[in-house]
């Protein structure tokens, strides 16, 4: 049985801006492209250096959970510094994976976000990236996929 990719309805070109609540949950499910979705990102060195750029450099935004697949990727991330957009963040970190990483492929311009509302929504999207490669029949189970990682610990507040 085969499952139709998570998908916004009616959507068909990224939306721009995160609208930040001050009073409520800021989480940010966010896949982003390869250019021309070329098969260069689920590496090792692209993990590595992803994940240090978002831990010590690209951190106006935190990452929690990702997944690297070989033409995308997937992450979960929460606003730090109000004075960066999700755009600008993007940018930012897409160009430091370049310069440390210059035979890398290119990302496409933006990315696709949908803003979660609570924990159970955060759960069933990362349930659905986890099996993202055995849908793909890159690995037989989600536990041998080696591309994925967490960098911050974060969590929805209880209210």
């Amino acid at each position: 049985m085969s499952e139709t990719p998570f998908r916004e309805p009616g959507r068909q070109t990224p939306a721009k801006g995160v609208h930040v609540s001050l009073g409520g949950p800021n989480w940010v499910f966010l896949t982003v492209c390869t250019e021309k979705r070329e098969h260069w990102l689920a590496q090792t060195s692209a993990q590595r250096a992803l994940h240090d750029i978002w831990e010590r450099t690209a951190t106006a935004w935190l990452v929690s959970d990702y997944l690297l697949m070989p033409d995308h990727l997937h992450l979960f991330c929460a606003p730090r510094d109000l004075k960066f957009t999700l755009e600008r963040w993007m940018g930012f970190w897409k160009d430091r994976l370049a310069k440390s990483l210059p035979d890398a492929g290119k990302f496409q311009a933006g990315g696709f976000h949908h803003r979660l509302r609570d924990g159970g929504s955060y759960a069933q999207k990362w349930q659905y990236v986890r099996e993202n490669p055995v849908r793909s029949g890159l690995v037989t189970r989600p536990e041998d996929w080696p591309y994925f990682g967490c960098v911050h610990e974060i969590h929805f507040s209880a209210d």
